[in-house]
């Protein structure tokens, strides 16, 4: 019985990944032949139509739904949301709650898929196994700098901290607090400015500077908890 479970999680694996696979493929396709940037946020943001509710519901089910594409840019969805809602309040919760849902999926597909091949690479590589035990003391720090730096793409960085068995409790609150920033000045950008000026891009000057800042002021936090009493 138990090889069989053994047998059905590995089928169930290798399954999961080819789609993931086939949906980072499309997606890639997709995004370079519509030309899919948060430049043409304005344009893309003409096919959410009805009510608020409808399009509070679409946003939530595409950034769910995007989030097996791993590389599909959430700042595009944050612009759209900036424009397409009278309330800006209500299109950064709306963002939010979306892109949290995202993060979720994510993180737990790569618990589910990746966690064997992470314990393979550590076994094989001892550089990998550093960089994993850095993670490890500093898993906070690490979840936070990454999602707010944006050095990765979001999902994709989630199934690598769910992979990499990062604490469920913090990665919830770092990756949240880290793409909040984020959030906020992308759909502030589709809000008030011209997606497709770039002196737009002024509003993302903060983020660097925030992600810089909290990462530090994370790791200091950090570094005075494990110290002895």
């Amino acid at each position: 019985m138990n090889n069989k479970n053994e047998k059905l999680v590995k089928v169930l694996q290798i399954a999961s990944s080819v789609f993931m696979v086939i949906m980072l493929v499309a997606m890639v396709v997709l995004m370079i032949k519509y030309n899919i940037t948060p430049a043409n946020a304005k344009e893309l943001s003409t096919y959410f139509q009805g009510g608020a509710v409808t399009i509070a519901v679409l946003m939530i089910v595409i950034s769910v739904v995007k989030s097996f594409a791993l590389v599909f840019p959430p700042a595009l969805l944050f612009a759209i949301s900036g424009i397409v809602f009278d309330n800006f309040w209500v299109a950064v919760a709306v963002n939010f709650v979306g892109n949290a849902l995202s993060m979720l999926l994510t993180y737990f597909l790569g618990r589910f898929t990746g966690k064997s091949m992470v314990d393979t690479l550590k076994k094989k590589f001892p550089k990998v196994k550093k960089i994993d035990d850095f993670t490890e003391a500093n898993q906070s720090a690490v979840v936070f700098c990454i999602k707010a730096s944006g050095l990765l793409p979001s999902d994709l960085s989630s199934v690598l901290f769910g992979a990499m068995n990062i604490s469920f409790p913090k990665y919830l609150i770092a990756a949240n607090l880290g793409m909040l920033p984020i959030d906020i000045l992308w759909t502030l950008l589709g809000y008030k400015g011209d997606v497709s000026n770039p002196l737009s891009f002024l509003y993302i000057l903060p983020i660097p500077i925030f992600a810089v800042c909290a990462t530090v002021l994370m790791k200091k936090m950090s570094n005075k908890k494990k110290k002895p009493e």
